[in-house]
């Protein structure tokens, strides 16, 4: 592997670019997410009706933007240093698929890695995701990022900013393992389906054919890790929303199911769906391109 493409600013750089980017562009996405989820009765259509100017479908896009990018870049460059370090501890030459530049495992290492990695980067940058959700909820109307950064504090204190921590953690770790898992599943087994027979006598791909290959990987990928954890998905947002009324994961799982029944835990899930896979096709895609550009210098 070239030093270039291994090194960490590398990885930030293009985790950072990626993330920016998919959080732009599906920012109305997780707005409308975020507010179906907050009640029972919600839908996309009632939500979308109190949208007065096409503008507002973009409200929270810094916070989000911030959280999306700072977070992918915090969580691929890890993410890749502790692969490669595991890679290299099995006194092994680091292995790569031929449409990436990054380090091939097994399953389960791949499993263990994406939430590991996942935990650290996500307790890291929590506060920034729960000031993200209080400022898109209508059940705040904060004017600013800094109004909800100091109604929090002032609130809550400190502790305000890790609501619904562990219930982010029961829905991004085991989400982030079974991402990583699928994906390199997916970066294997798509370019049979595409070259039509086993295509290991050829070079690596062109970059076309890799960005096809990783971004079909990564929406495959991210579409049924998010289905999974989507009831852990509307866990964190109704802690977030609602700490006193939701004060424990356990306990909010089963008040919502006791009150509001089984189908309450998958509120959201197709708009989170769409703007999971496009977000992990355009930011992944994105992400391994940069990685494979950095290597030929």
């Amino acid at each position: 592997m070239s030093n270039n493409s291994n090194t960490s600013s590398t990885h930030l750089v293009a985790g950072f670019v990626g993330g920016l980017t998919s959080s732009i562009c599906l920012q109305p996405l997780d707005l409308l997410k975020t507010r179906v989820q907050q009640t029972k009765n919600a839908t996309i259509t009632s939500e979308l009706k109190r949208i007065s100017h096409v503008t507002d479908l973009w409200r929270g896009t810094i916070p989000s933007g911030v959280r999306t990018s700072v977070g992918s870049a915090l969580y691929l460059t890890f993410l890749n240093i502790t692969r490669t370090f595991v890679a290299e501890q099995k006194a092994q030459t680091v292995s790569m698929n031929r449409s990436s530049r990054l380090p091939k495992l097994s399953s389960t290492e791949n499993l263990i890695t994406g939430m590991f990695a996942r935990s650290v980067i996500g307790f890291v940058t929590m506060p920034v995701t729960v000031i993200k959700v209080r400022y898109e909820s209508v059940s705040y109307n904060y004017s600013s990022m800094g109004m909800a950064f100091k109604d929090i504090l002032t609130r809550e204190g400190p502790r305000g900013f890790f609501n619904g921590f562990w219930a982010t953690t029961a829905r991004d770790a085991p989400n982030a393992g079974l991402y990583v898992l699928f994906y390199e599943h997916f970066k294997s087994w798509l370019p049979k389906l595409i070259d039509r027979g086993d295509p290991s006598d050829k070079s690596v791909y062109s970059s076309s054919k890799s960005a096809l290959i990783n971004s079909m990987s990564a929406t495959l990928s991210a579409s049924l890790s998010t289905i999974i954890t989507a009831p852990f998905d509307t866990i964190k947002t109704c802690m977030q929303l609602y700490p006193q009324k939701y004060p424990t994961l356990w306990g909010t799982g089963i008040s919502l199911v006791r009150n509001e029944g089984v189908s309450r835990m998958f509120n959201g899930l197709s708009l989170r769906l769409i703007r999971k896979a496009g977000s992990a096709g355009i930011a992944w895609c994105i992400y391994e391109e940069l990685i494979k550009v950095a290597s030929t210098f």
